[in-house]
């Protein structure tokens, strides 16, 4: 724990019950790390020194007193702006809610609380957490921590900048099209799309759907199994919340990956192009599970009906949740967004009637699929971070990108089946750009999932390399 900021959260958890360190300390480092790093990446937006001193100031009381201590007793963490926390302003990026400050949690936030984690403030986010690219008209945008003038992704954006500068050691987020993975892919982190219902939501006005989920994002992935493991579990107020303890991934995760079969679907059969530099560490990297005794083979999922899927659904979610705002703040609100929100206006029934016939047939040969194979490979993003000042990227590999969700189809595709998925480091491009592999496990297979990304990562060390702008 040489440099406190970069050591792992179970480090300082195990370092804060041993009484090596307290928890008004290690608050005060990360605040320190906020201050100095910050203003750089913009990462966090709401900053609660205040309250997070209290907090340690409340924790490291219990520590003296003797009383048994929860998991993550004293470990700092920012919140993702889109998340509703108590008494702490959540904006959803947006001049709309610019002075929303919510009477309660919801449930994420209350497990993570109830946890021990010491909350720091919130992180940034696209507006209304549209788009895998963070930037709003009340804060800016996030930058990437490993190129300044380059996107850190979306929607977790902030939250991704935040951990790949030391600012805080976990985080949480959420993910429909990508918004866990695309900006760990770009900011060198790991960010997992749990299945839905693995971590429940509440308060959800679309509580069956499965495409909206909330996840774990940290600099490992041993830490990302400690987070999911105090935000998993069953929850009455959520009708989809898998009935498993938490607790069954905050284990070790270390496994023999001989015999693994890993398909491996470098542009999904044709479908999406892809930057050549993603490629290129792509196509080196997966190779590396043949070193851990693993098959590699080219093999590609057919996901006819996937995009249709998606789409339709996400438009619908828009429209129902976004609806009336839009039309009462059309003015307020970006363009792209509005047209998602027109779109699933224009849907009829029998279009949503079709989406979910094609949503179930996808599964359906998906549960196939994973039956030869135990894990897919492909990329996260289709690009490498893009210009900070770009909404989306309009060309990949001489291809038209005609929307602002176009150019995410590598992620939003296996959204649309439900499996988990995560983005684990996987090297640079020559310009030194991150570049994440995404690994899509079993229906409901997270655990089998972060012990083969697990492996990868030890074999790699990838995720140790530090941005430029702290000296690494």
């Amino acid at each position: 724990m040489q440099d406190v900021c970069f050591a792992t959260a179970r480090e300082m958890a195990a370092a804060l019950r041993a009484g090596e360190i307290s928890a008004r300390e290690l608050t005060e480092a990360h605040l320190a790390r906020i201050e100095a790093c910050n203003p750089t990446v913009n990462a966090v937006v709401t900053l609660t020194v205040e309250r997070a001193r209290a907090e340690a100031a409340a924790a490291d009381a219990r520590f003296a007193a003797g009383e048994d201590l929860p998991p993550l007793h004293g470990v700092p963490m920012a919140h993702k702006d889109t998340h509703q926390t108590a008494g702490i302003r959540t904006t959803m990026g947006s001049p709309i809610h610019a002075d929303n400050v919510p009477r309660s949690d919801e449930l994420v936030i209350e497990r993570l609380k109830r946890a021990g984690a010491i909350t720091l403030g919130k992180t940034n986010v696209p507006e209304f957490g549209a788009g895998s690219h963070t930037f709003n008209p009340l804060f800016g945008p996030t930058r990437n921590p490993y190129a300044t003038g380059r996107s850190a992704g979306g929607s977790s954006g902030g939250a991704a900048a935040a951990l790949a500068t030391g600012m805080h050691p976990l985080a949480d987020g959420s993910d429909m099209g990508g918004s866990l993975r695309n900006p760990a892919s770009f900011c060198n982190v790991v960010g997992l799309r749990p299945a839905p219902g693995r971590v429940p939501t509440w308060p959800d006005e679309a509580a069956y759907s499965t495409m909206n989920v909330r996840g774990p994002m940290a600099r490992t992935v041993s830490d990302v199994a400690l987070l999911l493991s105090v935000m998993a579990g069953p929850d009455t107020r959520s009708p989809i919340a898998i009935d498993v303890p938490g607790s069954v991934f905050d284990v070790p995760l270390d496994r023999d990956l001989r015999g693994l079969r890993v398909a491996w679907s470098p542009d999904l059969g044709g479908s999406i192009p892809v930057d050549a530099a993603v490629t290129a560490v792509l196509e080196r990297q997966v190779r590396v599970f043949e070193q851990l005794g693993a098959t590699v083979e080219r093999a590609d999922p057919d996901l006819r009906g996937a995009d249709e899927v998606f789409r339709t659904l996400r438009a619908w979610h828009f429209a129902m949740s976004l609806g009336t705002l839009a039309s009462r703040h059309r003015d307020r609100m970006k363009a792209t967004l509005v047209g998602n929100i027109e779109e699933g206006r224009r849907l009829s029934g029998a279009d949503v009637a079709r989406a979910e016939i094609l949503h179930s047939a996808l599964y359906q040969r998906m549960r196939l699929f994973f039956e030869s194979w135990d894990l897919l490979a492909l990329p996260v993003s289709q690009v490498p971070p893009f210009p900070v000042e770009m909404e989306y990227p309009t060309e990949i590999a001489g291809v038209a990108q005609g929307s602002y969700i176009d150019w995410m189809r590598s992620a939003y595709l296996i959204s649309a089946f439900g499996h988990p998925a995560l983005s684990v480091p996987a090297g640079f491009t020559p310009d030194g750009l991150p570049v994440g592999l995404q690994l899509v496990g079993a229906h409901r297979g997270e655990l089998a999932l972060l012990q083969a990304a697990h492996g990868f990562e030890q074999a790699t060390r990838v995720g140790e390399v530090r941005p430029a702008i702290l000296g690494g």
